[in-house]
């Protein structure tokens, strides 16, 4: 437990991981605005911080993971309205669409997933705490304000100083603001959107008090890890530590986390950009399980370049993992493994994916070698290489299925048809009729199907 690093945003270097409680991590991921489909940005959230649970039980840590969902902004209320839906029930739509592409990605629920508009009470509580020790104001247009010159550490986590920026150039000025950098606590209602009621009439939260509330809500003032991707350091999760700090004047968050941006032709992806693509469009080519990977084959913190080719290297690299598995029996290793030690060295130097993932081939290069020379040997490995795959959620599937299964519904040939082809060969064969024979190898070629022969038997996979 005592060895990993984790590169903490807050100090910017790596840290020896120390749970403010022994065996047990608090940690809070910034979840998904549902106002419509998650796209590859959001699945890289989902799959590295689902590994990073993942790996810390593999250490032993009973983790408590909690993973908010923010049910009510500007985006949602537009559309809603654009829907003519009432805004609940467009949330809970995309929600429960959401939950379909975590269990297309093998991502596991979360130990708690808070709902914005369930915590109301406690951040109205919150936004009062923070006017009574004058962290916060009314502004003149009714709205509640925090005021960034109160907090003596904002800027902390992201390096901005407010000495440093030019107000009217990274901020829209706003007249009812005392600072143009000061944010929105609490907005007061406008006709026709969701409201409740508070001290300072009715409104709703602003997005970044809703964070702080249910993180100290479900985890406590102080907890070990709080992360989410790189574009929210700024200014989401610099707001929230100052708001969390000025209301309970304790230390917010020990390990701040941040995955990198995904790229697409070199240019961050993102929505305005409308260079995007959503989970579900991925999966009509690709299987939820090579996406994973791809997302794991790069460092969280690394830049994340999308494209056709780098998903059908996870293809492939994934058809070679469960290649060696095949017709191997697993047997459990009494000791760990020289690969099992180097795969934990890797995840252990910040979670080291695309490290751990070398490990795991040159593991299953060695697994192939073994498989006629020394059988009891290849199951052992076997055994190693499923050890290493379980915390990153990968090889969770029968080899055979696996590999006679496709991406997307529409197969060209049954399995049926396939296991009827292959018969038809080996008969042809028998018949020494070997033109025939490599006339239905070619056809099934042509299906996307690929044939191996070990002898008199031969088994397939889907290409």
């Amino acid at each position: 437990m005592n060895s990993l690093q984790i590169f903490n945003t807050l100090s910017r270097k790596k840290e020896l991981f120390k749970p403010i409680k022994e065996g047990q991590v608090g940690l809070y991921v910034c979840g998904m605005t549902v106002y419509d489909f998650c796209h590859i940005g959001h699945a890289r959230v989902m799959v590295v911080f689902d590994t990073v649970v993942r790996y810390l039980k593999h250490l032993g840590y009973k983790v408590h993971y909690v993973r908010n969902i923010t049910d009510i902004d500007d985006k949602i209320i537009v559309r809603a309205l654009e829907a003519n839906e009432d805004f609940s029930q467009l949330t809970q739509r995309f929600i429960d669409e959401m939950h379909q592409d975590e269990a297309s990605l093998n991502v596991l629920k979360p130990s708690l997933e808070p709902l914005a508009t369930k915590f109301i009470d406690n951040i109205v509580s919150m936004i009062q705490t923070l006017i009574d020790k004058q962290h916060a104001y009314v502004g003149s247009n009714g709205d509640v304000y925090y005021s960034v010159e109160s907090f003596t550490g904002y800027g902390q986590l992201s390096g901005c100083k407010l000495d440093d920026m030019n107000a009217g150039e990274r901020v829209e000025v706003d007249e009812n603001k005392r600072n143009p950098f000061d944010f929105v606590l609490w907005k007061s209602a406008k006709v026709g959107e969701p409201a409740w009621l508070s001290p300072w009439g009715e409104g709703r939260p602003g997005w970044h008090i809703e964070c702080s509330a249910m993180a100290t809500c479900c985890l406590g003032n102080h907890f070990d890890i709080h992360g989410g991707g790189m574009d929210l350091q700024f200014p989401h999760h610099e707001n929230e530590i100052a708001q969390s700090e000025a209301a309970t004047g304790e230390k917010f968050v020990n390990t701040w986390m941040h995955n990198g941006f995904v790229r697409i032709d070199d240019e961050k992806m993102s929505k305005s950009l409308g260079n995007f693509f959503t989970v579900r469009e991925v999966l009509k080519q690709y299987r939820g399980e090579e996406i994973r990977f791809f997302v794991l084959s790069s460092h969280y913190r690394s830049p994340l370049n999308y494209s056709d080719e780098q998903l059908n290297e996870s293809r492939s690299a994934l058809e070679r993992l469960y290649t060696a598995l095949r017709n191997v029996a697993p047997v459990q290793n009494t000791v760990k493994s020289d690969f099992v030690q180097r795969f934990e060295a890797a995840m252990n130097d910040d979670f080291n994916s695309a490290k751990a993932i070398s490990v795991m081939f040159e593991c299953a290069n060695e697994l192939n070698k073994l498989k006629t020379r020394n059988p009891e040997q290849a199951s052992l490995l076997a055994h190693d290489l499923l050890t290493m795959a379980d915390p990153l959620g990968l090889l969770n599937q029968d080899p055979e299925a696996y590999l006679q299964s496709t991406a997307g519904s529409n197969e060209a040939m049954s399995s049926d048809d396939i296991e009827m082809k292959i018969a038809q060969r080996l008969q042809a064969k028998t018949e020494k009729n070997w033109g025939l024979a490599d006339q239905i190898r070619d056809e099934l070629k042509e299906q996307g199907v690929v044939l191996e022969d070990k002898g008199l038997e031969t088994t397939w996979r889907r290409q």
